[in-house]
């Protein structure tokens, strides 16, 4: 049921199209919608019964704000800016790029065939996306073959490597005429769309040319080429009787959980797959447009020629802003292929339900558990902090964030403490802390919903003082405790630091230990990596005649002090270093190695 400052705010709603952004207790903003009218759409949330997600965003709604657009497609771009700015935590995500490889016939004078996944506009031709980097390089490299264009870097006054291979035009010593390159495109695009009749009756007849001719070499390549075609450009299974290149999108919704399938259909043949499944908020259809308006809004994707949609998606809308035609086939094998979309999409999700399911109560379940007793409100998101040194020296902080139970290594921080120079567990908190979280305000980044400090009370109290003194945020902070066998015991919370003691049974507390384990790990990773190239570069530089220059040399080419030490003088003196330095590293070093070496027999 909505408070009463809801409650007033939902009657000022106007009956307009735009989007609505709702906020939690912290002001954060936790779900980004669109509606072609505000006021029902947003009253809905309030005014139904829900059931798993939704129910859980309802629940954590304490505030809202609207935005009014012109018009319904206003605000399906509206929408997707917005989901990109604020990242909610509700709203289904996808990586910015699409990490697909393409093939790419470069707009030069003198074009090149390369393997990209970097789409830029620049008026090159991009064909994909391709299965895997093997599918497009064992592509590539039969084009290469077959359809040469320009394999060297250009005009050198003699032939390359590769002319005389037959793998490149010429470009290197002679004018390759825009002619004999345009056909050759049109050669390489009629067979990336699948026409593979004509090269291989032209291949057939050079190898019966070539074992007449008793150049057994150059028939078995041509006989290579062949068996490619067979097994790798045919090998998929024809799905359409023409050769558009386009992209189908079905889905198939159960128990608040969408299951989504992404065919992409290139040379007449279903290419690539993509399978997805999230948990929504909204209407299958609302989620399913704003998954592919996301979709297609990411780096390095290339549109189709069409789009195949189920009914009841806004068609019209989709259409008008991607710039290319979004359709419903009502028959035929296009509606053939949407079904079996459909089908595939309701097969993953039946098919992982109960694994789901058990996810669910396991690091869901888990945060529930620890912000009820901590007395706090439904939270998803944790950062962890940890330091770590030697006898104080190479200080060094790091932090793990868990979203939901789970660990998020994108989102993982190193810090190398500036500010301190001993062991100081307070004043190395308040630099790291300090550092995290002006830089989230300063870029306008969403906070955790709480903060765990490795360590108990100096830590916690140290992070406290900063967030509330220095920078007026109120997070809650939470000291994790470790008993006398350094294992994970309890929490500290609250102005009195209070023991907050958690089933050591519970999912809650295998979590704590499981976020305590892993922050400790992290920090004493990157300790070690400080540690031992501190530990290189000082071994160097008390080498009389080594500077910074021949230290970040040697250590870039050689990589460890026991590879420097094997080197010859000669090696030494090639990186440019004078004969007389040369020698005095390579007796410094030999010294110290058969120094270690005694030491570790000892």
């Amino acid at each position: 049921m909505a408070s009463e400052y809801l409650e007033h705010k939902l009657t000022l709603l106007p009956p307009l199209p735009g989007c609505y952004l709702m906020k939690n207790i912290n002001s954060q903003i936790i779900y980004v919608g669109k509606a072609k009218n505000l006021r029902n759409r947003v009253r809905s949330y309030f005014k139904s019964s829900h059931e798993g997600k939704t129910a859980r965003l309802v629940s954590e709604i304490a505030d809202f704000e609207t935005i009014v657009t012109t018009t319904n497609k206003e605000s399906f771009l509206l929408e997707i800016t917005l989901i990109q700015k604020h990242q909610p935590y509700y709203n289904i995500k996808l990586k910015r790029g699409t990490g697909y490889p393409y093939i790419k016939i470069t707009n030069e004078r003198d074009p090149q065939i390369l393997i990209t996944g970097d789409v830029k506009k620049d008026e090159g031709y991009y064909f994909g996306p391709y299965p895997n980097v093997y599918a497009a390089e064992e592509t590539l490299h039969f084009i290469q073959k077959v359809y040469p264009l320009r394999r060297c870097n250009g005009y050198q006054g003699r032939p390359c490597l590769y002319y005389h291979m037959g793998q490149c035009l010429g470009a290197c010593f002679k004018e390759v005429p825009e002619k004999t390159y345009q056909d050759q495109i049109e050669r390489i695009k009629s067979f990336l769309s699948g026409n593979t009749k004509v090269i291989k009756k032209q291949l057939a007849k050079q190898m019966q040319t070539a074992a007449v001719e008793m150049q057994y070499e150059r028939a078995a390549e041509l006989r290579d080429q062949l068996h490619y075609i067979e097994v790798t450009v045919e090998k998929q299974k024809i799905i359409s009787t023409d050769k558009t290149p386009r992209d189908l999108f079905n889905f198939y919704m159960d128990k608040g959980w969408l299951s989504i399938q992404v065919f992409f259909i290139r040379q007449a043949r279903l290419m690539k797959r993509e399978k997805r499944l999230f948990p929504i908020v909204d209407s299958a259809e609302e989620e399913m447009a704003s998954f592919i308006m996301q979709f297609y809004n990411r780096k390095n994707n290339v549109l189709p020629r069409e789009i195949l949609i189920p009914a009841g998606l806004p068609a019209q809308e989709i259409s008008e802003i991607l710039g290319i035609p979004v359709r419903t086939p009502q028959r035929g094998e296009k509606r053939d292929l949407l079904t079996m979309a459909q089908k595939n999409a309701q097969l993953v999700l039946e098919e992982k339900f109960r694994l789901l399911e058990l996810d669910a109560r396991k690091t869901t379940g888990a945060m529930q558990e620890i912000t009820d007793a901590l007395g706090l409100p439904a939270g998803h998101k944790i950062e962890a902090f940890d330091h770590s040194h030697i006898q104080g020296a190479d200080l060094v902080s790091a932090m793990v964030v868990f979203t939901d139970g789970q660990p998020n290594r994108k989102l993982y921080r190193k810090y190398k403490l500036r500010t301190v120079d001993h062991a100081d567990e307070a004043a190395s908190t308040a630099e790291a802390i300090r550092r995290r979280y002006s830089r989230l305000l300063k870029e306008h980044h969403p906070m955790p919903d709480m903060i765990f400090m490795d360590g108990g009370d100096i830590q916690m109290n140290a992070a406290k003082d900063v967030l509330e003194n220095e920078l007026n945020l109120a997070i809650p902070v939470i000291g994790m405790v470790k008993n006398e066998h350094h294992k994970t015991a309890d929490l500290l919370f609250g102005a009195t630091d209070q023991h907050i003691n958690l089933d050591p049974k519970s999912q809650g507390f295998y979590l704590v230990q499981r976020i305590q384990d892993e922050v400790h790990r992290f920090a004493i990773t990157f300790h070690r990596q400080v540690h031992t190239k501190h530990s290189l570069s000082s071994r160097l530089d008390e080498i009389a005649g080594v500077g910074p220059k021949t230290r970040n040399k040697l250590l870039k080419k050689f990589g460890s002090i026991a590879h420097i030490a094997e080197a010859s003088i000669d090696d030494l003196h090639q990186l440019g270093i004078p004969q007389p330095t040369a020698q005095l590293i390579k007796v410094s070093l030999q010294k110290n190695v058969q120094v270690a070496r005694g030491s570790s027999h000892d």
